[in-house]
């Protein structure tokens, strides 16, 4: 100890020796405390330092207005008023252009612009397609890494006014509505509204009564019509029936007309045919009966045999007439069957009838014809004058026959041909028409057939639809009767509803603001802290103390010589200015054989190096409570965690760095880096990386913190105490490290070091 005693004293000697020493040290313990003091004081109280922030605000609102909301609204001019008395952060209030080249130019952290249908898209809570209102943000990140934040702060603020301003005013709108109401509810109006009211209701439900009467008897009339379906079905089955009957007939009168035009164009050609025979045979009877009288008075008996075949030629002709009668008769009965509408067929009857009659009259003359050559055949020994008049006879009934038979082919030509080819084919139309007719009449009665069995089903449906509605107009009578009911019950028990009344009109009455900010922001936030912390630079005092000490170490291992020279190990020795020869080389531990061993080294230098670091803990700590008004309620505590951080971070830079040289420095500096990000003291550990989450408790910065927060607001248990143990427990690496484990590389960190100064840079 009297070693370690006597380097200290030395030590103190040395730096208190002139001016320039005195300022060294009093620098390396003020310097420290001022990195503290100066980041504390930057960070006391930044949110509320914010007011220089300039924040653009454009509004292009429109503003809104419409039937069920006629006083016009502008939301974007009530954000305006209320943030020009906002001063939380310098609002510039500019049009939209200018606010986005501000934000992108960096005259403004940011800038709010109001679309042009923001409160047309707030008031859309009234219709059935909703609306989420937006305004539009800009925010120039690049300025600055916590202004964002800050703007952000704002940006929300402005968002929860215009929510909370709005659900307000629609509350203030519905109190005032409820209050007008309970004001009329209480007029002689109302209640001859309610009277109304109740006629009102009485003739629904009356009409609800009869409307379900009504469906009733249209079901029970579609069951009845559903019956005329059904027959009209059997109807439209038995005409088609009737219509494949009736196209046979037509048929059947179609080849009736066939025949009777085919008979016709028969009969004509045979009659004209048998007529012109008829007509040139009689001319060869004039010529044969002129013959037969010439020659009766040379041959007598010759003339008579010619007349007599003459009368039996003309006699055999008699059957032709009967042909062509019985022909024409035929043909007759043909048109008979044709429809009696027709007023071509009576005609055509007529004309028959006349040509029959025309036929009978040429075949009577060619019988008299016939007698009268048989006559004159018996009388050709008569005189001379008798002859010549039988021939005189003969020959005018033969032309009067000729006449009757040119007169039959001429009636024939001119009217009855000309009848039956017209008859004929106005009955081919009129059959082909009717045969369309009826091709239709089957096919609308085919598709009257689908439709009436679909009709069928359908009425079944309908009249189960009906049966449904009739059921809910009952229903629905009844519920109206029984809201008639209730009414009538309200109004009489009015009276000892008093004080459910009373109670709503106290609520109605009372202030409308007032209840219209409770339903606005009906949850309100009590913050209750746990461990109170006065202010932001309170909070963040331990991180920049305990951060300002490990830099206070750093600076002593660079300005203060962690070794001692032979000279100094021999003034203390009492060995005079310098150690025997037999020493060897300056390094640690050649005086041990003269009693001055390695560990007297090690605790007699760095003596001074934990009285400046006390110092300087001592000094930080007092300036963070007394010169900045941190909050400290346990002082002493306070202070105890500066005295204890200052000798664990000054021991293990010292270590490092007389253990490793320049290199130990250098871990000193990378400790400190990893500490500044992983110790907790800006952010939660949480929110860091896995590897510094890993790190974090086994670096001290995380338990200087700690104990040093519990300093200040409170220990929960024994935090306090236990932080501290943990800080303490970093001196056994550090004085294991500097006691035992640098034996080995003391040669090599030699080596090391004069390596480096040959190098005439490091």
């Amino acid at each position: 100890m009297k070693l370690i005693w006597g380097i200290f004293k030395r030590d103190m000697c040395h730096a208190t020796r002139n001016v320039i020493a005195v300022i060294v040290s009093m620098g390396l313990v003020v310097v420290p405390a001022l990195y503290a003091w100066f980041n504390i004081a930057a960070s006391w109280d930044p949110y509320g330092n914010t007011k220089a922030l300039k924040v653009a605000v454009a509004n292009n609102d429109k503003g809104y207005k419409s039937d069920l909301v006629p006083v016009r609204i502008n939301v974007g001019e009530t954000i305006i008023s209320t943030l020009r008395a906002n001063d939380q952060l310098d609002w510039q209030f500019v049009n939209s252009d200018k606010a986005i080249d501000g934000v992108e130019s960096g005259e403004y952290y940011a800038a709010i612009v109001i679309p042009k249908s923001f409160s047309a898209d707030m008031m859309t809570l009234f219709s059935p397609d909703i609306k989420h209102a937006q305004l539009k943000y800009y925010l120039n990140e690049k300025i600055n890494p916590i202004a964002p934040h800050i703007t952000d702060q704002g940006a929300t603020t402005v968002v929860n006014t215009i929510d909370k301003t709005f659900a307000k005013t629609i509350a203030q709108v519905g109190l005032d509505l409820a209050s007008n109401i309970l004001r009329y509810s209480q007029s002689p109006q109302m209640a001859e509204y309610m009277r109304n009211l109740d006629d009102n209701l009485t003739t629904v439900a009356d009409t609800l009564t009869g409307a379900s009467q009504q469906v009733t008897s249209y079901s029970q009339l579609l069951g009845s019509a559903n019956d005329i379906v059904d027959s009209t079905g059997r109807l439209l089955s038995s005409a088609t029936k009737a219509g494949r009957q009736a196209r046979n007939a037509l048929k059947q009168g179609k080849s009736g007309a066939t025949s009777i035009t085919s008979a016709g164009a028969s009969v004509t050609s045979s009659v004209n045919t048998a007529l012109n025979q008829v007509s040139d045979a009689f001319d060869q009877v004039a010529a044969k009966v002129n013959k037969a009288f010439d020659a009766l008075g040379t041959d007598s008996t010759t003339a008579a045999n010619q007349l007599k075949e003459l009368s039996e030629q003309i006699s055999s002709g008699e059957s032709l007439y009967d042909t062509y009668i019985t022909s024409l008769k035929h043909m007759r009965a043909s048109v008979e069957q044709l429809p009696d509408g027709d007023a071509a067929k009576q005609a055509l009857l007529d004309a028959i009838d006349r040509e029959i009659a025309l036929l009978e009259a040429a075949k009577g003359d060619t019988q008299k014809l016939a007698q009268e050559l048989k006559d004159a055949s018996t009388q050709v020994t008569q005189s001379a004058a008798a002859a010549e008049h039988s021939r005189k006879e003969i020959l005018g009934r033969i032309a009067s026959a000729k006449q009757s038979i040119t007169d039959v082919r001429d009636d024939y030509t001119t009217n009855v041909k000309p009848k039956i080819d017209a008859l004929a084919s106005t009955v081919s139309t009129l059959i082909s028409q009717t045969d369309g007719m009826i091709t239709q009449l089957n096919g609308t009665a085919d598709d009257l057939d689908d439709v009436t069995s679909g009709v069928g089903s359908n009425v079944a449906s309908i009249q189960s639809t009906l049966g449904a509605i009739a059921k809910k107009l009952d229903s629905s009578a009844a519920t109206v009767k029984e809201l008639i009911t209730k009414l009538d019950a309200g109004d009489s028990d009015s009276v000892s509803d008093s004080g459910e009344s009373d109670e709503l009109r106290a609520l109605t009455t009372a202030n409308a603001s007032t209840l219209s900010t409770l339903i606005s922001a009906p949850v309100a936030l009590h913050r209750v802290a746990v461990y109170p912390i006065a202010n932001y630079g309170s909070a963040m005092a331990p991180f920049y103390t305990i951060l300002s000490i490990w830099v206070g170490a750093i600076i002593l291992c660079a300005m203060l010589k962690v070794t001692i020279s032979d000279r100094e190990k021999a003034h203390v020795l009492g060995l005079g200015d310098a150690l025997p020869r037999i020493a060897g080389p300056s390094r640690p531990g050649n005086a041990s054989r003269w009693g001055l061993r390695l560990d007297h080294e090690y605790f007699g230098r760095y003596a001074i190096f934990a009285l400046l670091a006390l110092l300087q803990g001592t000094l930080v700590c007092l300036g963070d409570m007394y010169f900045l008004g941190v909050q400290a309620n346990h002082a002493l505590q306070f202070l105890a965690v500066g005295w204890l951080a200052a000798l664990v971070f000054s021991n293990i830079v010292y270590t490092l760095t007389v253990s490793f040289g320049d290199i130990g420095k250098a871990v000193a500096v990378v400790l400190l880096v990893m500490q500044v990000a992983g110790s907790g003291g800006t952010f939660p550990i949480e929110t860091l990386p896995k590897f510094f989450q890993l790190l974090y408790p086994f670096l001290p910065f995380p338990h200087a913190i700690d104990a040093m927060h519990a300093a200040m607001a409170g220990s929960y248990g024994n935090e306090y105490l236990l932080d501290m143990v943990y800080l303490a427990l970093f001196l056994i690496p550090s004085l294991l490290l500097g006691l035992v484990l640098r034996k080995p590389v003391i040669r090599l960190n030699t080596w090391v070091s004069r390596n480096l100064e040959s190098t005439k840079v490091m």
